[in-house]
This record gives C-alpha cells, sequence and structure tokens, in this order.
C-alpha cells in the first residue's frame, strides 16, 4: 500500500452542487456529434447533387466544355494586347488559329454554340478590344461548367472535411457514453450517507502517524529510520522503499550513522577539510550520503498512512493489522487507538455502505453526482446511446463507394 494523499474536504461529503442537471454540457460530445451528423448528412447530399448533375449531362461532356473554356481565355488573354487595330499580324494570324483550335468542340458538347458564337466575334479582318469583350462574353455559359466542376471540388473537400468531424465526434461520443454509463453503475450507492464518518477518523490518523514520523525521521539514528523502511517493506500492504545498499551498508559500518538522516545530509554540504571534524571517513559519506539525497529527501509517512477513499473492509482490516506494530514503534498510543478504531469501523456492518458513498464521491465531479442524485443519468445515457447509433447510421448512408 502506498499512501496517498487525502483531499481537502475533511467531511468526505461533497458540497452542494448548485446546477440544474438538465443544463449541464449543453455544448459536449452528445450534441457535438449530432451537428456533426446533420452537417455531414449536408454535405454528402450537395455533393450527391452536384455529381448527379455532372452525371446526367455526361462528365466527359462537361470537362470537354470546361477545358475549352479556359483554352479560350488563355489565347484571349495572350494575344488580345498584339493582335488589335493595326498590331502585329503575325500575332493576328496566330490567335485566330489559336483560338478556332480552342474552341474547337463536338456539336455535343454543352454550350456548344456558345463556342461557335466566341469564334465568329474575333473571326474578322481587324480586331478590336470590343472584339475580345465579345467573345469573352459569349463564353460565359461555358463559364458554368467551370463553376460546376469547381462546385463539385469544393463540395468533396467540404464531404471530407465533415465525415472527419463525425468521426472525431464520434470518438468523443463514444468516450462519452463510456463515462456516463459508468455513473450510471454508481447508482446503488447511498449518497446520503454520512461519509465523514469514515474520512475523519482516516484524516485524523493520516495526519498524527505524519507527524510522528517526522519527528522521528528528524531525531533518530539514520539507522533505526533505515531499520524501520525495511521491516516496514516486509509486510505486504505497507509499500516502503528499500534503501540503497551502499548507504545501508555506510549507516551499519560507521559511526555516522548514529546521527540522524538532517544531520547526515548536512555534513554530505560541508567542505571536505570541515567534515574531516565530523566523520571518520569523507569519501565514503560523499559516496553513499551525497549520491543518494534524493532517496534520503524522500522518506516521508506515505507508507503508513491509509488512502482515501479506503480499501474494501477486510482488505483495510489486514493492513491495520499489519500498520499496528509498526506506527506502535513511533507513534503515540492514541495514534494506535485510532487505527483499531478504523480497523472496528471497517468491520461493521455499515462498512461496506459508508464505502460505496465515499468512492462514487471521490470519483465523480459535481456534474456528475447531480446527475446521479437527480435521477437523470439513465436519461442521458439514453440519449448518448441514441445519438450514436444516428451518427453511425449517418457514416454508412453517406459513406462514398
Amino acid at each position: 500500500m502506498a499512501g496517498r494523499e487525502d483531499g481537502d474536504d475533511a467531511s468526505g461529503l461533497a458540497d452542494p452542487v448548485d446546477v440544474d442537471a438538465r443544463d449541464l454540457d449543453p455544448e459536449g460530445p452528445v450534441r457535438s456529434a449530432g451537428e456533426a451528423a446533420a452537417e455531414l448528412r449536408e454535405r454528402y447530399d450537395e455533393l450527391r447533387r452536384l455529381e448527379s448533375r455532372i452525371a446526367d449531362l455526361g462528365e466527359g461532356r462537361v470537362e470537354a466544355a470546361a477545358d475549352a473554356y479556359r483554352r479560350a481565355h488563355r489565347v484571349l488573354d495572350q494575344y488580345e494586347d498584339d493582335a488589335v487595330g493595326t498590331g502585329d499580324f503575325g500575332s493576328y494570324v496566330q490567335f485566330e488559329g489559336a483560338f478556332a483550335n480552342a474552341v474547337d468542340v463536338d456539336d455535343d458538347t454543352p454550350a456548344a454554340d456558345a463556342f461557335a458564337v466566341a469564334d465568329e466575334a474575333v473571326d474578322k479582318r481587324r480586331l478590336s478590344e470590343s472584339d475580345f469583350a465579345t467573345a469573352r462574353e459569349a463564353l460565359e455559359p461555358a463559364g458554368d461548367y467551370v463553376e460546376l466542376l469547381s462546385d463539385r471540388d469544393d463540395a468533396v473537400d467540404a464531404y471530407r472535411r465533415a465525415r472527419k468531424a463525425v468521426t472525431d465526434a464520434r470518438g468523443a461520443l463514444a468516450d462519452r457514453l463510456e463515462e456516463l454509463r459508468e455513473v450510471a453503475d454508481m447508482a446503488d450507492a447511498d449518497l446520503d450517507a454520512d461519509v465523514s464518518r469514515l474520512r475523519e477518523p482516516i484524516e485524523g490518523y493520516n495526519e498524527a502517524v505524519r507527524g510522528a514520523f517526522h519527528e522521528f525521521s528528524g531525531s533518530a539514528s539514520a539507522r533505526d529510520v533505515l531499520d524501520f523502511l525495511e521491516r516496514a517493506d516486509a509486510t505486504p500492504f505497507v509499500d516502503a522503499d528499500v534503501p540503497p545498499a551502499d548507504l545501508r551498508e555506510y549507516v551499519d559500518d560507521h559511526a555516522a550513522g548514529e546521527e540522524p538522516i538532517p544531520t547526515l545530509l548536512e555534513y554530505a554540504d560541508y567542505s571536505n577539510s570541515k567534515l574531516e571534524h565530523y566523520v571518520d571517513d569523507v569519501g565514503a559519506l560523499r559516496t553513499a550520503v551525497a549520491v543518494h539525497r534524493t532517496f534520503l529527501d524522500r522518506i516521508d509517512a506515505e507508507p503508513l498512512t491509509l488512502a482515501w477513499p479506503p480499501a474494501p473492509g477486510d482488505e483495510l482490516a489486514y493492513e491495520i493489522d499489519e500498520l499496528i506494530p509498526l506506527v506502535s514503534r513511533i507513534a503515540s498510543a492514541d495514534t494506535v487507538a485510532d487505527l483499531r478504531s478504523i480497523r472496528d469501523l471497517a468491520r461493521s456492518a455499515e462498512y461496506a455502505r459508508l464505502r460505496r458513498a465515499a468512492v462514487v464521491r471521490d470519483a465523480l465531479d459535481g456534474a456528475e453526482l447531480a446527475l446521479l442524485e437527480s435521477g437523470e443519468i439513465d436519461g442521458r445515457v439514453a440519449e448518448a446511446e441514441r445519438t450514436l447509433a444516428l451518427v453511425d447510421d449517418v457514416l454508412a448512408e453517406t459513406e462514398r463507394g
């Protein structure tokens, strides 16, 4: 048993939670998953609408129209400055050929008439800027197909983002559902039980044994303290750190081992010339004590304390049986009596009920306790389960082949 720090609430009872459980977690995983699923459905439907329209027109035909539109605009942009007015005749000739090739599409290509009108607009012996403007205007119907493909690409991206958002939200919802189920499983606890009847004696004992051990470890010889730690570690329920072998050997074999641990740590900070006046082997002390300063600094009473929430009754009683001989060596008779009274309580008929309440109160936060106390936890579980099923349905129904 490794002793653990007690909480700040001396009574063991949570403060009253001033919160309406119906208002808890309004933007939490359940709502987020539902909203993400609705968004995915919208993005999927929009993508299907655009894909269906393109399929009805023929994707190859739509792409042909879009490609021709882009080619035509590139030619217009490239030659406009040189092919108008009395400009470069060579550029004019090149433009005529390039533009005719750019708008040369099959008759069944969407907006085929637009390409023909644009070609006619610039099929002149002499071109003006207005002719280029007329050609661009004539091409506008074909631009709708460029926009259609762009909208489809944007819809694919939006769909993928929405699907990832739903997948992430589903994971968070599944985690939340597991948490809610764990809370629901604690509904058997008697939350009206007076947990302070457990908490107060355990906290009182822990405080007393910490004080006693602090006094013992600060005044007893290092040899006696390490002896005590080894004895404590030999018991199954007391998890004390075993002293390093070289430190154990040093305090056993040198007179400095009769000094308290704080004195040995103080020695380790002395200069060699000063230390020679206090120990018989400066090097041995530095090797054994200075090297293991961290271990010595961390020696405390925690292995002798009782955890909160406490262990089940039989386990706690057995743990206390092991602690009593150890605690008797360093603490007062009153502290040992406190241990015995806790053991009696652990063996009592009411212990399981008190401990269960303590475990639940320690495990849950205020919002979760409010759900449990209000009786709304089962409804929250059902809501999360329904939402998870809905999300799974949406994911299955919106999967693209």
